[in-house]
């Protein structure tokens, strides 16, 4: 009887490492398709929870609160209504992640994945999440009845996309998103407020210049937005700036009444969409405090979840609701 091949074994043993190898391959393939689509950096550290009773919820980085609060921030500065804001938001969640990316197909660039050469603007323009936006609702507002079509079918006539029943998973998030990013929902967006580890200018004035950013320079000044206490020189026609002793606080006066704008949203809206912009910019502006309406956010404090402060050693949080104070960390 002749003795068995040893070949056999070591093929079968040389087979059985390949497919471990092969195995190993395909999940770290997933772990960086999961990593791209979500934006990365491990815990999530902002949230959105529904304000009815469904217990919906959505979490994401704080660079992926940035750009959803500028999207939101953008379209209610050109009067458009909550349904184009979860539109965009939606359209953002699946062709970028609601990342800025300085890549994709063929020419296709940042949040909604816009390409240069096809008229949407240069590299540098669409790589500005608020020029982005724009330009996104204004191609948006040229669709004939858009805030009535399915979303998928909104965004597909603006984005022409080559998948364009890919908008409608995302419409679920999106709309949770909108609500707390346009004011709807009170007090339902929270952040960590781990400031962020990058070079952003922090401080008051850092604040100042990302509202005129994402909400316009007009817009802001309808509300005499300041910086209270010690003149400091501010440029026209931008919002008058002042410094108060600690240098530290921004306030934007939100007049307590019953006055709504062209979409219909209403004063305390808009204050707590400025609110909520305030917590998701938290970890970039190095925000520690947000306070409005009677509640108050505090970075790191029970998770970053808003509270009504006690009536005393708040700290200077304001009961009423006629401006929103953002405290920072410089």
């Amino acid at each position: 009887m002749s003795e068995p091949s040893p070949i056999r074994p070591k093929r079968r043993g040389r087979l059985l490492r390949l497919g471990a190898a092969l195995l190993v391959l395909c999940g770290v393939a997933a772990y960086l398709v999961v990593q791209y689509v979500t934006g990365g950096g491990g815990a999530r550290g902002c949230k959105v929870v529904s304000a009815g009773e469904g217990g919906a919820s959505y979490e994401f980085t704080p660079e992926q609160a940035v750009n959803a609060a500028t999207i939101a921030a953008v379209g209610t500065g050109r009067n458009m209504p909550q349904r184009a804001v979860a539109i965009a938001l939606a359209t953002a969640i699946q062709e970028s992640g609601l990342r800025n990316i300085d890549h994709g197909d063929r020419d296709s660039l940042g949040l909604f994945q816009q390409r240069p050469s096809q008229g949407w603007g240069t590299e540098r323009q669409i790589m500005d999440p608020a020029y982005a936006a724009g330009i996104f609702y204004a191609h948006l507002a040229r669709v004939p009845d858009y805030g009535s079509l399915p979303l998928t079918v909104a965004a597909q006539r603006v984005q022409r996309s080559g998948y364009p029943e890919a908008y409608a998973k995302h419409e679920p998030d999106a709309e949770l998103l909108a609500a707390a990013l346009t004011g709807t929902a009170a007090a339902t967006l929270t952040c960590d407020g781990r400031p962020g580890t990058g070079v952003e200018a922090t401080g008051p004035d850092a604040v100042r210049a990302a509202l005129v950013r994402d909400f316009g320079r007009d817009a802001l000044q309808e509300t005499g937005a300041e910086v209270g206490g010690t003149a400091v020189p501010s440029p026209s026609p931008s919002p008058s700036v002042t410094a108060t002793a600690h240098g530290r606080t921004v306030t934007v006066p939100v007049p307590d009444g019953a006055r709504t704008d062209a979409t219909g949203r209403g004063e305390r809206q808009r204050g707590w969409q400025l609110a909520h912009w305030a917590v998701a910019n938290s970890s970039a502006l190095h925000i520690e405090r947000v306070s409005y309406a009677g509640r108050e956010w505090t970075a790191g404090s029970g998770g970053g979840q808003w509270h009504t402060p006690r009536a005393q050693g708040t700290g200077g949080a304001e009961q009423s609701s006629g401006a929103v104070r953002i405290v920072t960390g410089q």
